[in-house]
């Protein structure tokens, strides 16, 4: 693990290296680069997956309290961050996060070469779902946050409908889980920058100015979507297809939405094949 100075502050991430081509994974709410681990098992040989761990609940290094956490902020700070490691033609992959979509509709894609959308927010699904209006009213009240994630140290709290079993068909790991909430549990300034996040969702007509914006992406584009998803309609993966230019689209069976948790070995092959079909577009 490595780390880079950005305007919020520090951001870690991880870097496999190598002369392959770019694949930069990003992160859902209160999750880390972990969520990757097996994706970036399957494809690390072949290129190189830089990971980082987003100001999204699960990172171990407070930003700067006046940092723009909102949804757009963090978009911006993908930007950013692809800025300050010189990543060129990136393959960029996003998964129950959605945010970085508004990097096309505002113009700050000129880093990426291809966009890989799976299973995430779209259209007006911010904050998406059961668990995410659940979290948003959590954070909406004072000492929300901290009473939220402190259940979740009860095991059996973690697959409720409105906590983490929408998200995975399977359970993640528990001890994965630990260390996904542990910045929430021990630190007031990762809350902090959490509930900053959580309440900086914009308009709903910004959010399908967004999604419109994808029709202007004129590089390749895979969705991934999966079938069985509760808290992303299957719907919107479809609809997103539909706008990219260059969109196809593959639908994953036996998956909610953390696609690289219940299926990846389908995932990474999706990703591995379309990289391939569209090596030097």
């Amino acid at each position: 693990m490595t780390d880079v100075l950005l305007s919020a502050g520090v951001v870690e991430y991880e870097d496999t290296g190598g002369d392959g081509p770019v694949v930069v994974l990003l992160h859902g709410v209160a999750m880390n680069g972990s969520l990757w681990r097996h994706v970036v098992g399957e494809l690390r040989d072949d290129f190189r997956c830089v990971v980082p761990t987003l100001p999204l609940g699960a990172h171990r290094r407070p930003m700067r309290p006046d940092a723009d956490l909102t949804v757009p902020g963090v978009a911006r700070l993908v930007a950013e961050f692809l800025d300050a490691l010189d990543l060129t033609d990136v393959t960029l992959v996003m998964n129950d996060w959605g945010g970085a979509q508004a990097l096309v509709a505002d113009g700050r894609d000129q880093r990426i070469g291809k966009l890989v959308i799976t299973s995430c927010e779209a259209f007006d699904n911010f904050p998406p779902g059961l668990p995410g209006r659940n979290l948003y009213a959590a954070a909406k009240m004072p000492g929300g946050i901290e009473l939220a994630f402190a259940l979740l140290k009860l095991k059996p709290m973690r697959r409720l409908p409105m906590t983490w079993g929408w998200m995975s068909k399977r359970p993640v790991p528990n001890e994965v889980l630990d260390g996904w909430f542990q910045p929430l549990w021990t630190s007031t300034e990762i809350r902090r920058d959490l509930r900053a996040y959580v309440l900086g969702v914009p308009p709903k007509d910004e959010l399908l100015r967004w999604a419109e914006g994808l029709r202007a992406f004129d590089r390749p584009a895979l969705v991934v979507w999966a079938t069985e998803d509760k808290v992303m309609p299957l719907d919107h993966g479809r609809r997103l297809a539909g706008l990219l230019p260059q969109g196809e689209l593959v639908e994953i069976a036996d998956s909610y939405t953390l696609i690289p948790e219940d299926q990846p070995q389908q995932l990474s092959a999706a990703i591995r094949a379309f990289l391939l079909k569209t090596a030097g577009a």
